[in-house]
C-alpha cells in the first residue's frame, strides 16, 4: 500500500520559487493522481509524471478527474489549480501561499485601505503598462479613458502586424464560439493570464480580492495583475495564434502564450512588480523554514506567541 498520505508537507526551503516555475501545464481527458511529490496524468497513452513544485498553474480541461491526494500535494507546493471550462471560457482557482509570512498581504491591505495610496498604486500600475505616458495627477476616470484608447491602438497594431482582420472586442461568456477567431484567441489568452496571475498572487500570500483598479470581485487584484501584461504578452500571443488559422485557436493560443511567458521570464517579473507596487521590501520575511506566529502589541511590536502574557498566571 502506498505511504504517500503519511509524507510530511513541504517547507518553504523545499519549494521552488514561483519565478522559477513552469508558467502553466494544461491537461484534459485524463485522471490526475499523486505519486510521491509528483502528480501523474493517466490517459490512453499512459502515465506522465510532473513534479508538483515546478508548476505555476495547473489547467484542468474537459474530461479530467483529480484525486484528493493530487490536490493535497498541489496545495502543499503552492501551485494554482484552474478548472477550465469548454474552450477555456471559465475557470475556478485555488492554491496555497509559498510564503509563511503575512508581510506582503499586510502591505497590500495598508495600501488598499487608504484612498490616496490606492489611487497611487493604480497610477503605478498604469505606468508599468504604458511607460511612455505619465499618469501623475490623473483621476480614475482619466486612467480608464487612457487605457481604453491604448487597448484599441494595441489591437490595431497587432492586426496590422499579423494581417488578422480586427473589428472590435466581443466576448460572450456563455458562448465562446460566438466571437470571431481573433476574439476567441484574445479570450483564451485572457483566461490563461488570469490563472497565472491568480497562482502568483496566491503563492505570494496576497489577497486576490483587494484590487486597486478592479473592485467588488473575489479576484479583483488578480485581474489587476493580469492586465499589467495584456498588451505586451497576452494580446500579441493571441494574434499570433489567430494568424495560423481558425481551427483549434484556443489550444494554439495557450501554446503561443506559454512560449512567450517562458521566453520573457514573466513569472519572475510578476513577483518583482507586485512587491514594488505594494512597496514591500521583504523585511518581514524570515529565512527560517518553520512557521512563525507572533502577537501584535502596542507600537506595532511583535511579541512571542504560544505563551500567556497576563500579569498573573491562569490555572
Amino acid at each position: 500500500m502506498s505511504t504517500v498520505s503519511r509524507r510530511n508537507g513541504s517547507s518553504p526551503r523545499d519549494l521552488t520559487r514561483i519565478g522559477d516555475r513552469v508558467s502553466f501545464v494544461y491537461l484534459e481527458r485524463c485522471t490526475v493522481h499523486r505519486e510521491d511529490n509528483a502528480i501523474t496524468a493517466t490517459d490512453a497513452d499512459g502515465v506522465t509524471h510532473i513534479p508538483s513544485a515546478t508548476i505555476g498553474t495547473l489547467l484542468l480541461g474537459p474530461g479530467t478527474r483529480v484525486t484528493h491526494q493530487a490536490m493535497s500535494v498541489l496545495g502543499e507546493s503552492g501551485a494554482g489549480v484552474v478548472w477550465v471550462g469548454e474552450q477555456g471560457v471559465r475557470f475556478y482557482a485555488g492554491g496555497r501561499a509559498l510564503t509563511r509570512s503575512s508581510g506582503l498581504v499586510e502591505a497590500q491591505a495598508t495600501a488598499w485601505a487608504n484612498r490616496r495610496t490606492r489611487l497611487e498604486v493604480a497610477r503605478a500600475m498604469y505606468r508599468l503598462r504604458f511607460p511612455d505616458e505619465d499618469p501623475a495627477g490623473c483621476t480614475r476616470q482619466e486612467l480608464l479613458s487612457k487605457e481604453g484608447r491604448r487597448l484599441k491602438e494595441c489591437y490595431r497594431q497587432e492586426s496590422t502586424r499579423t494581417g488578422v482582420p480586427w473589428r472590435r472586442r466581443e466576448y460572450n461568456r456563455d458562448d465562446f464560439s460566438a466571437g470571431d477567431t481573433p476574439n476567441q484567441a484574445v479570450t483564451a489568452a485572457a483566461q490563461c493570464m488570469y490563472g497565472i496571475a491568480h497562482a502568483v498572487v496566491t503563492a505570494l500570500g496576497c489577497s486576490p480580492g483587494l484590487g486597486f483598479v478592479h473592485s467588488g470581485h473575489e479576484r479583483s487584484f488578480v485581474l489587476d495583475v493580469a492586465d499589467l501584461y495584456k498588451t505586451d504578452v497576452a494580446i500579441p500571443a493571441a494574434f499570433d495564434a489567430a494568424a495560423e488559422g481558425t481551427e483549434d485557436v484556443a489550444t494554439r493560443t495557450r501554446r503561443a502564450l506559454r512560449d512567450r511567458i517562458n521566453q520573457t521570464g514573466l513569472l519572475d517579473r510578476c513577483v518583482k512588480d507586485i512587491r514594488n507596487l505594494l512597496g514591500y521590501d521583504g523585511t518581514r520575511d524570515t529565512a527560517d523554514a518553520r512557521d512563525r506566529v507572533t502577537l501584535l502589541g502596542d507600537g506595532e511590536l511583535h511579541i512571542e506567541s504560544g505563551r500567556n502574557h497576563g500579569e498573573e498566571p491562569i490555572w
